[in-house]
């Protein structure tokens, strides 16, 4: 094969083109990447080859390999807005004031409404959900949306995969004064929405070099800023530091669902998360496994693909829109077994 980025024809095991005609091609690696890799890291040279091949420098590989949340866990500073977000909420929090989640009727709204739902509850609160109908409101925050959660008594929104493009929708929402922190991952304009903060590693602007996340990664590294805001204030002397470790299974969840690029950070928190999956403690996901038939035991990313997301997408196709984020939020094994069964059918 020639080196310098050009793809050739390969002839493995006789075998040179498809069935159809169409000729294999080896995808291009420099070879002195290739053979770092052989050498830094004890690998046989087709693996080595593969890791070259898909972009992973010399000093990227062991990190590709194991990789670790010390490794590769961002600054959440480095994130347009997060700290600002973070102080907005525990302002929220702390004050008594009502705080609801708007999320996306997907997998990764699902999901990222569960983490911020779990990190409430055990700070003591409550967060109410919000998922519009995808058949009767579409997609994201909407005026009249704002409007049913203003005359609910909320005070703030957290929106959750979504909302980075409802400029008109969040500015109604601060006419009728109603705040809102946008958590969003979707590309979006120069100009963002005019509200309390808008955290999203694609908008421009933002230096965090996380772009490949999902809202789910996103609300991750939120939690870790709300942890560090919270400790500042001394928030966490009569109560334990929420451990986000145990969560991760729900950003891999996301972060697999969404099919999303998986390196660097993003990659651990896969990788990381379905070790943590594997465990089968969070009752939503349990109960999906069990009816769809499985047996528990080490999850894969061809589970969450597979098995579990396409159920907990179901809902959004029934006109059932929160039945995934009711899921991945319960603790009650008998509230996840029902909701289970309703989007297996």
């Amino acid at each position: 094969m020639a080196d310098g980025g050009v793809a050739t024809a390969v002839n493995f095991l006789g075998v040179s083109c498809s069935l159809s005609g169409r000729a294999w091609l080896q995808r291009p690696a420099e070879a002195e990447t290739v053979r770092a890799h052989m050498q830094g890291l004890g690998l046989a040279e087709p693996l080595a080859r593969a890791l070259a091949a898909r972009g992973v420098t010399a000093d990227q590989g062991e990190d590709f390999l194991s990789p670790t949340l010390r490794a590769l866990f961002p600054d959440p500073s480095s994130f347009l807005d997060m700290d600002k977000a973070a102080e907005v909420i525990l302002d929220a929090l702390t004050a008594g004031r009502s705080i609801h989640v708007f999320a996306d009727y997907d997998v990764d709204g699902a999901s990222s409404a569960a983490l911020l739902v779990r990190w409430f509850r055990a700070m003591g609160a409550d967060l109410p959900i919000y998922v519009p109908d995808r058949l009767t409101e579409g997609y994201g925050p909407s005026p009249k949306a704002f409007e049913t959660l203003k005359a609910s008594g909320a005070d703030l929104v957290i929106t959750v995969d979504c909302g980075a493009a409802a400029v008109e929708a969040v500015a109604h929402a601060a006419a009728i004064g109603l705040k809102v922190v946008v958590v969003d991952h979707h590309l979006m304009r120069e100009q963002p929405p005019a509200c309390e903060a808008v955290v999203n590693p694609n908008r421009p602007g933002c230096n965090s070099g996380q772009g490949n996340l999902a809202a789910a990664g996103v609300v991750f590294v939120l939690l870790a800023a709300l942890n560090r805001a919270a400790r500042a204030r001394g928030l966490f002397a009569a109560r334990a530091e929420p451990d986000l470790r145990q969560w991760l299974d729900l950003a891999a969840l996301g972060a697999i669902c969404d099919v999303t690029a998986l390196n660097g950070f993003n990659r651990a928190l896969a990788a990381l998360g379905l070790k943590v999956m594997s465990d089968w403690r969070n009752p939503g996901l349990a109960a999906l496994l069990a009816v769809a038939g499985m047996e528990p035991g080490p999850a894969k990313a061809s589970h969450a693909g597979f098995i579990l997301g396409p159920r907990i997408n179901a809902g959004g196709r029934i006109g059932r829109a929160d039945l995934g984020a009711r899921l991945l939020s319960t603790d009650d094994p008998a509230e996840a077994a029902r909701i289970a069964a309703e989007l297996d059918a």
